[in-house]
């Protein structure tokens, strides 16, 4: 009885420190990736995925969000769309959807 006393103690002991483990795999996770300030690329051209032209950014928003000036009208591309790619800003949506969003 006093085997399986201490195994079992064991895995308790074992089971509970999983989840800090985790956490802390996540954290470091978290922490490595850099996000994209659209600030750093003011005055510079923006792109969609696909390698293609939008405008350059001509303002940049409190919360990080790049303006642009497409096809006459002030476009807000969102902060969480962009991203770096071979020293150019990216954006992940296209000019249809950059226009047609609200």
């Amino acid at each position: 009885m006093t085997a399986f006393a201490q195994i079992a103690l064991a895995f308790t002991l074992a089971a509970s420190a999983l989840p800090q483990a985790a956490a802390a795999d996540e954290a470091v996770q978290l922490s490595s990736a850099t996000a994209v300030s659209a600030a750093d690329y003011k005055g510079k051209m923006l792109y969609t995925a696909s390698g293609d032209r939008l405008a350059a950014v001509y303002r940049v928003a409190p919360d990080g969000a790049a303006q642009i000036i497409l096809n006459g009208k002030m476009v807000v591309v969102p902060a969480a769309s962009l991203a770096a790619a071979d020293g150019k800003l990216v954006t992940n949506l296209s000019k249809r959807d950059l226009l047609t969003a609200r």
